[in-house]
């Protein structure tokens, strides 16, 4: 998968990350939220997206501590094994400040180029965030989903928005997570007794078939494994970035 100007033009961040190409994109919060604004009506909520994909990719990013410094990784899974098949990482600077609901300016030139390293493209993007369940209904999921015009789909920890019931304590249970009168996504029990993940759509998927997804992805652990294999790679590649030697 090669980058196009497409992709270039949706991205977002005043500063650069490790590759050929430097990516220009807002100087200003009022920038980023007008190119969610502008971007969002593209956003595929409908799907139904890829119900036996062949390969599903995670996407990750590490921070030095400091946070002048970021690793993105993507993995790409087979599908069926869950063994990782391809991967490639991104190191470079932050592309945009810490502002709650912008995160994607501030990881999508990092995470492109990654894909961009990629000798696969993946059937499905799993991102270790958000979709819809955002607050402009516009996250990390729905922005790298319609820049590269795959299928994606969000896996938050935590929420960012929104209210919800407990599910029941049953792996596969689940309830809705409500936003301003919107179901925005799912509070998922991937495993039984733990805590549950918030799943939301991204780009050409359903809400229906992301959870399918991603109890597809969790045979044995509450994060996919797209999300921990993308995880680790991050981070040994952020470590190898700050100790050279």
């Amino acid at each position: 998968m090669k980058s196009s100007g497409s992709w270039r033009a949706a991205v977002s961040g005043p500063s650069e990350v490790a590759g050929p190409d430097e990516v220009a994109g807002p100087g200003s919060v009022a920038e980023a939220v007008a190119v969610q604004e502008e971007l969002r009506p593209l956003v595929d909520l409908v799907g139904p997206g890829p119900s036996a994909p062949e390969t599903v990719a995670g996407l990750d990013v590490a921070y030095s501590l400091g946070g002048d410094l970021l690793a993105a990784a993507v993995t790409v899974l087979d599908a069926r094994t869950l063994a990782v098949v391809d991967s490639a990482v991104s190191v470079g600077r932050p592309a945009f400040g810490y502002v709650p609901g912008l995160f994607a300016f501030r990881e999508l030139p990092a995470l492109l180029a990654a894909l961009d390293r990629l000798a696969t493209v993946p059937d499905l993007l799993v991102c270790d965030g958000h979709g819809l369940a955002h607050p402009r209904r516009f996250g990390l999921a729905c922005h790298l989903g319609v820049v590269t015009g795959l299928p994606a789909l969000g896996v938050g920890k935590t929420a960012l928005v929104g209210t919800w019931d407990p599910p029941a304590a049953e792996r596969g249970a689940w309830s809705p997570l409500r936003d301003g009168g919107d179901v925005v996504g799912r509070v998922l029990r991937t495993q039984g007794g733990v805590k549950p993940v918030f799943v939301s759509v991204g780009h050409r998927m359903s809400l229906e078939n992301a959870t399918a997804r991603v109890l597809a992805l969790t045979p044995r652990f509450r994060l996919p494994e797209s999300t921990r294999t993308a995880d680790r790679l991050c981070r040994d590649a952020l470590f190898r970035a700050e100790h050279p030697d």
